[in-house]
């Protein structure tokens, strides 16, 4: 019996390092980005049956496993409140030194209001460069303005 998502999690990335697949792969696979795949095998996106089911015969899941991918997660994967793995820290100090500067040039553009983390894409790409190779990340998500009530 399998104890929730989590477990889920952890048995996917256990097959994909046994099996040496890539994420672009999987995401070709089941039709969608490289990214919202990695978020959803990571326990971070629900997703369809067809979906779920794609992902269960690529990485060898049990039908109970496959289940819980249709499940609305618990969305929020860090474990405490700043982040200890170098990369991720890295985005932690981003959103630590450049907040309130992107919330600045937000508010001024669009008003008040967030920008949607649901309404949501996110493209990763490697970006050539001499004096050694860039990441570069495109986040776009709809704003959302605060009502008046």
């Amino acid at each position: 019996m399998i104890s929730g998502r989590t477990e889920v999690t952890q048995m996917i990335v256990s097959a994909k390092v046994a099996k040496g697949l890539k994420w672009s792969d999987i995401a070709e696979k089941i039709g969608q980005s490289k990214e919202w795949t990695t978020a959803a095998c990571l326990g971070q996106m629900t997703l369809s049956k067809t979906q779920a089911e794609m992902i269960g015969e690529i990485f060898g899941l049990s039908e109970e496993a496959v289940a819980w991918l249709q499940i609305v997660p618990y969305k929020g994967s860090l474990p405490g409140a700043v982040p200890t793995d170098p990369l991720i820290y890295r985005w932690y100090e981003i959103v630590s030194v450049y907040g309130t500067t992107i919330k600045e040039l937000i508010h001024e553009e669009f008003g008040d209001g967030i920008m949607s983390a649901i309404d949501f894409s996110m493209d990763i790409q490697r970006e050539a460069d001499p004096k050694g190779d860039r990441v570069k990340v495109v986040l776009s998500g709809k704003f959302l303005p605060y009502k008046s009530y």
